[in-house]
């Protein structure tokens, strides 16, 4: 945020999670720097080429499978300006910030705590952690659930302590769509949600007309 009057509010983008049962809020993880670029990659959902089938060529099974790529900073340079302000920082730089982002991929150490007490009482069959319901928002018009599926992250500066003060963060996320998750389930709403503001703000677009592609009528 600027710290000029009536400069617009600057909105973050950001990791939510929500209990994947009840849907209760768990935790908000706002990144520190918008990043300068994202890139998403969409793979149509139909049949292939071989298939044999004429009738099936031009149907679609489904959504679209989504890849998001983003590169996030972190940046402990500001808060150390004012060192009184911020004592954990200049205890421990930037680690709970990373720490943070990186407990979106770890389950509760609670969790893995009971799991071994319960194979150690002989228990046959331990159910796996289910993680939180994650939903990656990107402004109002885009909040998608997804899952991480890379994550690197790459630290750059250090303080006397060796506590990092400057990392670059590569996080790499698929989005959950109804093919993934229950239709009538939270996140199956969630993607619903997002798919039809793609409908919305496509029939706001403006349409080409045949000149502009240098026909004379449809073909």
């Amino acid at each position: 945020m600027t710290g000029f009057p009536g400069a617009p509010r600057l909105v973050k983008g950001g990791i939510v999670l929500l209990d994947s049962v009840t849907g209760a809020l768990q935790r908000m993880v706002a990144l520190q720097y918008n990043p300068d670029s994202l890139s998403r990659v969409l793979q149509p959902q139909a049949l292939g080429p071989d298939s044999g089938d004429h009738l099936e060529a031009l149907r679609i099974k489904g959504p679209p499978s989504e890849t998001i790529k983003l590169e996030a900073e972190l940046d402990a340079t500001d808060q150390l300006e004012h060192p009184d302000s911020n004592p954990d920082t200049v205890q421990l730089g930037i680690l709970p910030e990373l720490a943070a982002l990186e407990m979106l991929v770890y389950p509760p150490s609670e969790r893995l705590q009971r799991n071994h007490a319960l194979a150690s009482l002989g228990t046959l069959e331990i159910a796996p952690v289910i993680a939180p319901l994650t939903l990656f928002v990107w402004g109002s018009q885009r909040v998608v659930p997804v899952r991480l599926t890379d994550f690197t992250i790459t630290e750059e500066a250090f303080d006397t302590a060796l506590n990092p003060v400057r990392a670059k963060i590569a996080l790499g996320m698929r989005v959950l769509s109804i093919n993934d998750l229950p239709f009538d389930s939270r996140g199956g709403s969630l993607f619903m949600i997002y798919h039809q503001q793609k409908e919305r703000l496509s029939a706001r677009s403006r349409a080409a007309t045949a000149g502009t592609l240098g026909l004379r009528g449809v073909p």
